[in-house]
């Protein structure tokens, strides 16, 4: 497989001065494509943020539900969810249930909100306005949407500061890209003038294939300083900590999934360039 270039793009990652570094980082999780563990992206790099001591809230903006369920609470047993945010403007404080991370949860509810909010004026703005009453208590706020660039996406993107764009390192997965950076522009142009990708993390990483490699090499000739080092690398125990409720970090905190994260972790946090995680 040849390379071959997605999009024309700027591949420096932009890095905010001290000045213009916010004290608040809303960070949104987003590829249409599903399966390619934005779920365990979102949750585990927030518990490896709050292992630096940062307070964290994550956002569970997919009806599936997958970021509830990977704390131990069922998304069918809840009274109320991110639904009754979006479309009854129910403080969101209301339903943070606290976890590893304080956890902002969803419900297969969420499925309707984008018709709910389709007639609404301002419906672009819906989480936005709701993350007004919380901005004060954290240090990161992490979105996870779901695998489509629909309202519950756009609604992440309008609120958020930057995007972080998990990548399986699998050459169809990597076509995304160019609908994703599209949306953005015209969420840039539209709405929130601030947004773009902030990083881009290479996800089911087999390091021993042909493809895999290709893969990270036709990332980094069109991203450039966009592609995050670390590598996500394919194993068992990301499917095996949601099942025990937790993240990778608690389930198997001294074991390469769990080190992956953290050093993930530093790489958003501070723009090191950690090694390639072996």
């Amino acid at each position: 497989m040849g390379l071959m270039r997605l999009l024309p793009r700027p591949n420096v990652r932009p890095v905010p001065s001290v000045e213009q570094q916010p004290m608040l980082r809303t960070i949104a999780f987003a590829n249409q494509k599903g399966g390619v563990a934005k779920t365990t992206t979102t949750l585990n790099l927030g518990v490896a943020f709050k292992e630096h001591g940062y307070r964290v809230l994550v956002i569970d903006l997919d009806p599936q539900g997958n970021l509830t369920m990977s704390q131990g609470m069922n998304p069918d047993q809840l009274e109320r969810s991110m639904f009754d945010v979006l479309v009854h403007r129910v403080p969101i404080s209301e339903i943070i249930h606290t976890a590893e991370v304080d956890v902002a949860v969803s419900s297969i509810d969420l499925a309707g909100a984008e018709l709910a909010l389709s007639s609404l004026i301002g419906r672009e703005r819906a989480l936005e306005k709701a993350l007004v009453e919380v901005r004060d208590r954290y240090d990161f706020i992490l979105v996870d949407t779901p695998p489509s660039l629909g309202l519950l996406t756009i609604n992440a993107f309008v609120a958020a500061s930057g995007v972080i764009v998990p990548v399986q390192c699998e050459y169809l997965s990597l076509r995304g890209l160019v609908q994703l950076e599209n949306t953005l522009a015209m969420v840039r142009e539209n709405l929130n003038p601030h947004v773009r990708v902030e990083g881009i993390v290479p996800t089911m990483y087999d390091g021993r294939t042909l493809h895999s490699r290709e893969a990270i090499e036709i990332l980094e000739e069109n991203f450039g300083d966009l592609v995050y080092r670390t590598r996500i690398r394919k194993t068992v125990r990301y499917a095996e900590a949601p099942v025990k409720g937790s993240s990778v970090l608690r389930y198997d905190p001294s074991g390469p999934a769990a080190e992956a994260y953290r050093e993930l972790a530093k790489e958003v946090l501070d723009g090191a360039k950690p090694r390639e995680h072996a």
